[in-house]
């Protein structure tokens, strides 16, 4: 669905965006982080048809975003960051006005306004100017915008942003339902738990590169191979350490507390059921067992910190995209308003 070959993009002496390749499948969601600057905006842009590269080249919904960009921008769904809206505007007025723009007609635009007003709860607010409305009512109106003319590919940057707990969790619950109607999402957030849990993979661009990529699970084992186990015992026991230092795999253990344990292991599938047996043969009371892997907070800070634009050998894990992924080293995006073409800064 999104394809792209060494996307390359100069901004006169400056290189926004240096060698991107990617290939995004239909029905699937890609998580694109990276600090201000990291080449996310340029990427999109160039992918959405709103701007050409300087070299390479990628198609979009089967388009040349080169050869057809008018096309590419037919087919694509944009929320930005800044939903710029022309607040002037009513909501209906509004949306209408860009499904013309798509080119649908007066009856599939007003039935897809109707239903997508009723899906974000704007309903009751269709004779009110937009001027007035809150920033999450104004994020609503931007994924209204953007899904009005049932694009193949949506690029989604902060979607939940300004939303209240439930209404964020519509739109993830309806992100995932696209999702399953295979169309192809670039999700741009910076809620690392937000996409831990919907990314079917992410990637993490510095310097106008990718720095590294891969299902988060999987990012997450190749940052660290070790677990933090967490042993909560009913009631202290005095051989509880000296029990568990004798357990094969267990690594640093420590008393947490007198009813806490706490260790490494690279091996917890081995180690813990090792280590659990044999605290109940020392008599014993198991509360609960946790364990922590390493965070993609960690994993994106990691690549933050240490990584200079170029090198990212230092780094645990590799910025080679994973060859058996079905997404391979993908992008991130900090979208411009629609149609916008400013050079990033």
């Amino acid at each position: 669905m999104i394809e792209a070959q060494n996307l390359t993009r100069h901004f006169g002496d400056f290189t926004a965006v240096e060698s991107i390749s990617l290939h995004v499948p239909a029905g699937a969601i890609l998580a694109l982080l990276g600090p201000n600057g990291a080449g996310k905006t340029t990427t999109i842009r160039m992918l959405a048809g709103l701007i050409a590269p300087s070299s390479g080249g990628a198609t979009v919904a089967g388009y040349d975003v080169r050869l057809n960009p008018t096309a590419v921008r037919a087919r694509v769904g944009l929320v930005t960051d800044a939903p710029g809206l022309y607040e002037q505007m009513t909501a209906p007025a509004y949306l209408d006005f860009f499904g013309a723009i798509y080119g649908m007609s007066r009856d599939e635009r007003a039935r897809g306004i109707d239903e997508l007003l009723a899906l974000f709860d704007l309903a009751s607010h269709r004779t009110e100017k937009m001027v007035g409305f809150s920033k999450g009512m104004k994020q609503k109106v931007a994924l209204a915008r953007a899904l009005l003319h049932d694009p193949a590919v949506l690029f989604l940057d902060e979607p939940t942003s300004g939303l209240d707990p439930l209404a964020a969790r519509a739109v993830r619950d309806l992100i995932l339902t696209l999702k399953r109607e295979n169309r192809a999402i670039i999700l741009c957030t910076h809620d690392l738990d937000e996409a831990e849990r919907m990314a079917d993979e992410v990637a993490i661009l510095r310097h106008g590169r990718i720095v590294i990529s891969d299902a988060p699970a999987l990012l997450r084992a190749r940052a660290s191979g070790e677990v933090l186990v967490r042993i909560e015992l009913a009631q202290p026991l005095l051989t509880a350490m000296e029990t568990i230092r004798q357990v094969d795999g267990v690594l640093r253990p420590q008393v947490e507390n007198d009813t806490h344990i706490i260790y490494h292991t690279t091996q917890p599938s081995q180690t813990n059921p090792r280590a659990l047996a044999c605290l109940f043969a020392e008599g014993a009371q198991i509360v609960a067992v946790t364990y922590d892997t390493t965070s993609l907070e960690d994993v994106y800070a990691n690549v933050l910190e240490h990584h200079d634009g170029h090198d990212s050998s230092h780094i645990t894990g590799t910025s080679q995209p994973n060859p058996h992924s079905k997404l391979v080293a993908p992008v991130s995006a900090e979208l411009p308003t629609p149609w916008q073409e400013t050079a990033q800064k």
